[in-house]
C-alpha cells in the first residue's frame, strides 16, 4: 500500500473501494509519518469511495503531522473534506468530476 519514493517522502496507494477499513489502513499510515515530511495518498485508481471512509481520511488528515497531498478524490469528496473543516491538502490534478 506505502511506497518510499528516494528523496520526495512516502506515497500511499489505494484502489478498488475505498470504504472505512481502507480509510483507517490510510490514517495508520498517516499518524506514522514524521513532523514535516511530504506524504501523498494516490486516490487516482479507486472505484468506489464510501462517505463514511472519506470522513475518517478527513480526521486523519487534520491530526497529521506531516504535510499530505491527496491525488483522486472527485468533486464531492473533496467537497465534503472542506465540510468537515478539512483545508490545504493540495491535490494535483488528478481528479474525476462528480
Amino acid at each position: 500500500m506505502t511506497r518510499q519514493e528516494p528523496g520526495e517522502g512516502h506515497t500511499i496507494h489505494r484502489d478498488g473501494v475505498f470504504d472505512v477499513s481502507a480509510a483507517e489502513d490510510v490514517a495508520r499510515c498517516l499518524a506514522s509519518a514524521r513532523p514535516g515530511t511530504q506524504v501523498r495518498v494516490d486516490l487516482t485508481h479507486v472505484r468506489e469511495f464510501h462517505d463514511f471512509g472519506v470522513a475518517v481520511l478527513a480526521r486523519a488528515l487534520a491530526a497529521c503531522p506531516a504535510r499530505v497531498s491527496v491525488r483522486g478524490l472527485r468533486q464531492h469528496h473533496r467537497r465534503l473534506l472542506r465540510y468537515l473543516g478539512v483545508t490545504g491538502t493540495p491535490d494535483d490534478g488528478a481528479n474525476a468530476p462528480a
